[in-house]
């Protein structure tokens, strides 16, 4: 059996793990998966996610030709018949609704594909929609938006300076499940924290559950869902009032007096009630913070899933900035890369003006919220959305009142659906186009480099190829702008350049002369200045190029002064609403739904692998001894969980690691596989959606982002039909 062992690395998070994979050449079959040790900079990380990634490519459901819906099954059919139809229907939609009748959304799996999102960018901005979707509306729009206010830039990433740090405060994250991944790539993040800590360092945990992170902590903080952002200005009003805040060295930030009057006009013992902290914690943690000789505050996802998200990440940005955390050994420094993020957003992506029709809402990083998409598809009027494009993503699990969504999408005119599989989400399609697996395709994400912990880079190599026939999802995209006779990328004479490469192509037997992402990459990798592109493929364990510095960020500020902006009017009068609002109370639903990470899945993606888990041992709500007595509910038997939108069912466990009055299910589960070749037997569904728990209107006004980290529900003993069949059976006196 001829074999080859493949080096390159994992595309399923922003870890980037490198990895050896050994290959049966003949049968185009993956043999083992392992951790790459001659990588220099991610070897100390490895999951089972990457372990078993093969076995997606291998499903048994997975879509391997173009499939087109023909009454109530599918049939397969050719790429020009897939095209030609989609085109057809797409100008015809275009002509009659204008091209916002367009709209797309795309998940977690495209993201780690440079050549899929670029072109994927290049047919949308051919067809000219703004209705543009994506599934970081769910989880790290907040992040963003704080970028844009207080740095000039949506897309300033802070990465954390772990192994300098003497005082990590961690908001709203669960690392030991993360390994410390979030906007940014920290290998081995999590055990050097833990090595920082048994050295003497502070690690203080918030969360209202006690997590594994939090469980290894030497503080943790059991705050109440939501209010994270009066925890923090609390810690800010301590800093403050005892004299503890310094003057940034190595920027220009204005802003601080603002911040300072904003946490003078609060009240402590307010705050503190408000998160359910007690006064002396939120003193104790202050001044840990404060005095550390180099400290770090960071928020993640527990933030971000509440209606006050961007305040959150407001606040805890502040804190460092105050106490002069920002781009100094031990806190948080900006990572440069290799390409200069500033002048590509320049070239290739000027700022989004476009806003949603109904509510009225601006793009983030140029993309809508998956919570507008069920209203824009159904509200009449101009604009209205009658085509849809699903790419890698399943919002109808993903995304909030999924109910809601899937009789949208049931709707429209035309769905189309570009993935491995046939999900929840795509059950309405119209057509589905096959996807290729991250094993079957090789690249460079040159926009990856600022993510890094170190200035650090590797070029992905494929593996496997893909099934015989399938295109890479960059041509199909490329082949349907040109079936529609609109411009790739929305630039005059973009077509013509594909066509007429094409051609020297052919006529000079040389495939690479064909425009492909190649093209892109390497010309991205010229503009940065820092790398030549052969010294990256001469590196196929991957190359440290560098060393972190500190002191970058102040070049890369957008602002026109180059100041910081610490204090965006907007978020100092919504914070004072927040301070003269009383928290939400809901007699009917009066427990509050949090969320929590499942280390082996990535959203309602994997959780269908073989290789990993079993739906039935993660897929249940915890509940706090006390809350299971009130409800009558015991260890392991039916539940149902409800709120004002929608309700489940699925098994409870009892534990004391959560505060009182907080129950926690997991994200990712209640998605359904489909055969599209029509056999029902093998459909099947993977666990209870929690999300069906959470409206599409409760957001962030900032970040569009749904509260998925403290919704109001209930919980009710489910009587098992034997049960209430005996019960009705008993006779009234």
């Amino acid at each position: 059996m001829p074999t080859e062992t493949v080096t390159t690395y994992c595309r399923i998070c922003l870890a980037n793990c490198g990895l050896e994979v050994d290959v049966d050449t003949a049968a185009n079959r993956v043999l083992e998966i392992r951790p790459d040790r001659e990588n220099p900079y991610t070897w100390r990380d490895f999951c089972k996610k990457g372990k078993t990634a093969h076995q997606v490519a291998t499903h048994p459901q997975r879509i391997t030709t173009p499939m087109r819906r023909v009454g109530d099954r599918y049939v397969p059919a050719t790429y020009a018949e897939a095209i030609a139809d989609i085109a057809a229907r797409l100008n015809a939609i275009i002509d009659s609704g204008g091209p916002d009748a367009v709209a797309s959304y795309h998940g977690n799996p495209m993201g780690f594909s440079f050549a899929t999102t670029t072109f994927w960018t290049g047919l949308l901005d051919a067809i000219g929609t703004g209705n543009r979707f994506w599934v970081g509306s769910l989880d790290q729009n907040n992040a963003h938006v704080v970028a844009e206010e207080l740095y000039g830039s949506e897309l300033v990433a802070l990465v954390p300076d772990i192994d300098r740090c003497d005082c990590f405060l961690l908001v709203g994250m669960d690392p030991a499940q993360s390994k410390f991944n979030w906007l940014e790539n920290n290998p081995g993040g999590w055990n050097r924290v833990l090595a920082r800590s048994r050295a003497g360092a502070d690690l203080i945990v918030v969360d209202p559950r006690r997590s594994e992170s939090a469980a290894k902590a030497k503080i943790h903080v059991a705050i109440l869902p939501g209010q994270d952002w009066a925890f923090l200005l609390g810690g800010l009003k301590v800093v403050f009032e005892r004299g503890w805040d310094r003057v940034p060295t190595g920027l220009k930030v204005t802003g601080v007096a603002d911040v300072r009057a904003l946490a003078a006009e609060s009240d402590l013992d307010d705050l503190a009630s408000r998160c359910g902290v007690a006064r002396t914690q939120i003193e104790d943690v202050a001044e840990r913070f404060a005095t550390a000789k180099t400290a770090m505050c960071v928020s993640h996802t527990g933030v971000a899933h509440n209606e006050h998200g961007t305040l959150g990440e407001w606040l805890s940005q502040v804190l460092n900035l105050v106490t002069d955390r920002v781009d100094r050994p031990g806190g948080r420094r900006y990572e440069r890369g290799y390409v200069d993020i500033a002048q590509v957003l320049k070239l290739f992506a000027p700022a989004a003006t476009h806003r949603t029709r109904v509510r009225d809402n601006p793009t983030i990083v140029g993309f809508h919220a998956v919570s507008e998409l069920a209203d824009e598809i159904t509200t009449p009027g101009p604009g209205q959305v009658r085509a849809a494009f699903l790419a890698f993503g399943n919002p109808v699990v993903s995304g909030p009142n999924g109910a809601a969504l899937d009789a949208a999408l049931a709707d429209l005119e035309l769905l189309v659906a570009v993935d491995l599989v046939q999900r929840e989400s795509h059950r309405h399609a119209d057509w589905l186009i096959p996807g290729t697996h991250w094993l079957e395709r090789e690249e460079l994400s040159p926009l990856y480099g600022g993510l890094q912990e170190q200035p650090y880079v590797q070029y992905a190599q494929r593996a496997i190829d893909p099934p015989p026939g399938v295109m890479e999802e960059w041509e199909f995209f490329t082949e349907l702008a040109l079936a529609m006779d609109r411009n790739l990328f929305g630039k005059p004479g973009v077509n013509r350049l594909v066509r007429a490469s094409r051609a020297v192509a052919r006529v000079t037997r040389r495939p690479q002369l064909a425009m492909n992402p190649e093209w892109v990459q390497r010309l991205l990798v010229m503009m940065g200045r820092r790398l030549k592109w052969s010294d990256i493929r001469a590196r196929p364990h991957g190359w440290i190029y560098g060393e972190p510095e500190y002191g970058n960020l102040a070049g890369a500020v957008g602002h026109e002064d180059k100041q910081v902006r610490a204090a965006p009017q907007a978020f100092l009068d919504a914070t004072r609403d927040a301070l003269t609002s009383a928290p939400p109370r809901d007699e009917e639903h009066p427990l509050l739904l949090v969320n929590k990470r499942i280390r082996e899945a990535m959203n309602s993606w994997l959780n269908e692998s073989p290789g990993l888990f079993r739906a039935e041992r993660s897929n249940v709500v915890e509940v706090h001894p006390d809350d299971a007595a009130a409800a009558g509910i015991e260890d392991g038997r039916r539940v149902r969980v409800s709120s004002r939108v929608g309700s489940i069912e699925l098994e409870a466990r009892i534990t004391d690691g959560l505060r009182p009055g907080v129950v926690c299910i997991p994200h990712g589960w209640g998605s359904r596989i489909f055969d599209p070749g029509g056999d029902p037997a093998a459909t099947r569904t993977f666990g209870a959606n929690r999300n069906l728990l959470v409206d599409d209107v409760r957001l962030d006004r900032f970040s569009q982002t749904p509260a998925l980290n403290s919704t109001a529900v209930r919980l009710d003993a489910v009587v098992p039909a034997a049960a209430a069949s005996a019960q009705d059976a008993v006779p009234v006196a």
